[in-house]
């Protein structure tokens, strides 16, 4: 199926100015996503031809704007469109202002970023927020400007390609979910504007609200509780799943989704090579659910993703969906959407299982949950992570928790206080975020150094950072590290001092890079020396593993000990097993399992040793071991 004529010619007059080979390449393009396009607007919305025809001018538009760099870039992923599933690609994430103090102080530690190995930069949300408490910037204002402490859009364009030509790719929120009440789309609803009233969820009574509170959880219970909010203006309650002062927008309206298409295409135009798609998974709501991960949420994902590919390709989607394991795949693409959504997605479940093995000194529930997850579709793949930005929720599934004689609830419960420092001999020392009574639920925060216990015990601390850092490096798909993980710096005793941030203890674990403690990274004789120099040795050896291609399928060995953790990559250049002990004595793994994965002569890339078992055939794994086993070189 093409497009037919009448949308050709349509997008035909933005591209009149271009040469004849430019207006075919977007002919091309149109046709081979056309179909894309009309099903995913067919699910959504009643008039699907004439969104589908405004789409397609967005789309032309964009096309004939774009810089010349960026279609260069274009074309080089079209001809690599595996590029983001390369064992090279690594990423880091972090507040500008934390990091570098600007946009021109990022550009100036490219250098430092490069050591580490990075090649894929998150910065976070840099578009205008509303004054005041904003969510750590998730509150926006205006899309189409940057923070001015930060910088300008000028800046920014010019970071972008200055990290273009270092092999660095720019990576941005797109918050979806909603805006700040502050935001020009809110302010005319308020003055009365009917058209942009319907960009919101608003109602005159409290019957509907209450009907959908009865089956909706609360995102913020401590110092956000329910769901809707009064607001005078409106004369209504406005929908405000996370605060008061964030109004969700109304999806089902296909004036919200114009909006936003404009946008990802804009950002594509600035040189933004991935957009985070934050809260994803709330923007549809239907009563009687929790209003998160709807049937629709994909369709909204597949037409903003398609427009993209028609004007500039070489923009990928991630999928910020923390939510169960159960409905994680799909928001990498399953049934009519595979292949269709986002090309990267977090994958919550690992980072969750990977602090679950550690306090428990036990993989037997990680193995079960994490053999459970169906494979993900070829074109896509994960983003891996230790911790981010956020808390860190407990998504224990209940009945993966079931299958192996755990209470989910009281799993969570024991997650909870031991990183918490409430739990009899832990060595961690979170900080509990959001307890909601009413479920039991507690959020933990902190640096991914003072999770593991490093300032308490730098030598096992150190041994816990890099096996957790480990595990997700050696997964597949792009690891990506927090700010200041690298260095391994604790919680920021200070967080509550700034302005804004008393009420959100999250800001402890986003602690400054500070300039000396930067310096000490090339020093093995302190931490941050050591912290530096084992995870740049873990990004620059996973670089070297081609086994380690997201595309390479994933296997979790089954009855291994206890302790042990055994996961095998195939890949036509030969396997690799993941072998990790996530306890503090030696732990044994039998050497035929090795042959067994098809390995002839087991060598440790890791630490550049061969593997030898002892004479009864046992190899024998040291605390807190993490090793990447594949054939000698």
């Amino acid at each position: 199926m093409t497009a037919p004529r009448a949308v050709h010619d349509t997008a035909a007059r933005h591209l009149a100015a271009l040469s004849r080979d430019r207006r075919a390449d977007f002919a091309l393009r149109l046709d081979r996503w056309w179909p894309d396009l009309q099903a995913a607007a067919g699910e959504l919305y009643p008039d699907p031809e004439v969104l589908v025809g405004r789409l397609v001018e967005l789309a032309a538009a964009a096309y004939a704007a774009r810089p010349e760099d960026l279609q260069l870039l274009d074309r080089r992923r079209l001809l690599t469109p595996d590029w983001l599933q390369q064992p090279d690609m690594a990423g880091y994430a972090c507040y500008t202002e934390r990091f570098a103090g600007d946009l021109d102080g990022v550009g100036e530690r490219i250098d430092y970023l490069q050591e580490l190995g990075v090649t894929y930069l998150h910065l976070m949300p840099l578009a205008l927020p509303r004054p005041g408490d904003n969510d750590g910037g998730y509150a926006v204002a205006d899309y189409r400007r940057v923070r001015p402490d930060l910088g300008s859009l000028r800046d920014l364009r010019r970071l972008a390609g200055t990290l273009r030509q270092h092999g660095i790719s720019l990576v941005l929120d797109l918050v979806l979910n909603h805006v700040a009440r502050e935001h020009d789309w809110a302010v005319r609803a308020r003055a009365g504007d009917p058209t942009y009233r319907d960009y919101f969820l608003v109602f005159d009574d409290r019957e509907q609200p209450d009907s959908y509170e009865r089956t909706l959880p609360e995102v913020f219970p401590d110092f956000a509780p329910g769901n809707f909010t009064w607001d005078d203006d409106l004369a209504g309650w406005v929908w405000t799943t996370f605060n008061s002062w964030q109004w969700d927008l109304n999806w089902a309206n296909p004036q919200v989704l114009l909006e936003f298409a404009s946008l990802v295409l804009d950002m594509a135009n600035l040189g933004v090579e991935v957009l985070r798609l934050d809260a994803i998974a709330f923007v549809w709501k239907r009563m009687g659910t929790d209003c998160q991960n709807q049937p629709e949420v994909h369709a909204v994902t597949q037409l903003l993703r398609t427009v993209a590919r028609i004007a500039a390709p070489a923009l990928a989607f991630k999928a910020e969906a923390i939510v169960g394991p159960r409905d994680l795949v799909a928001y990498l693409g399953t049934g009519r959407h595979a292949g269709r959504v986002s090309d990267l997605a977090y994958h919550n479940s690992l980072m969750v299982q990977v602090w679950s093995m550690l306090a428990a000194r036990n993989t037997v529930l990680a193995r079960h949950a994490l053999a459970a997850l169906p494979p993900v579709p070829a074109s896509s793949t994960w983003i891996t992570y230790v911790r981010c930005h956020d808390d860190i929720g407990w998504a224990i599934d209940d009945g993966d928790a079931a299958a192996v004689g755990l209470s989910g609830d009281g799993h969570r419960r024991f997650l909870s206080d031991w990183y918490a420092g409430s739990f009899p001999g832990t060595w961690a020392d979170g900080l509990v975020f959001q307890h909601n009574p009413a479920t039991g639920d507690r959020r933990i925060s902190g640096t991914a150094a003072s999770l593991v216990g490093l300032p308490h015990d730098p030598e096992l601390g150190l041994a816990r950072l890099v096996l957790a850092h480990a595990i997700v490096a050696g997964w597949g798909g792009i690891p990506v590290l927090w700010s200041g993980d690298e260095l391994g710096l604790p919680n920021d005793a200070h967080w509550a001092d700034e302005p804004g941030h008393a009420g959100d203890n999250r800001w402890a674990g986003r602690p400054r890079l500070d300039a000396a403690l930067v310096a000490q990274r090339h020093d093995p004789s302190t931490v941050p020396g050591q912290v530096f120099g084992a995870l740049a040795h873990l990004i620059r050896v996973r670089a070297g593993l081609p086994q380690l291609h997201a595309g390479a399928p994933v296997e979790v060995l089954p009855d291994t000990d206890d302790g042990v953790l055994a996961v095998v990559r195939r890949h036509p250049s030969g396997p690799l097993v993941g072998l990790y002990n996530v306890t503090e004595e030696p732990r044994p793994f039998p050497a035929a399992r090795l042959e067994a994965a098809g390995l002839v002569d087991p060598w440790n890339a890791l630490a550049g040793h061969r593997v030898d078992p002892d004479p009864d055939g046992t190899v024998w794994l040291p605390p807190y071991a993490a090793w990447w086993v594949v054939d000698h070189p």
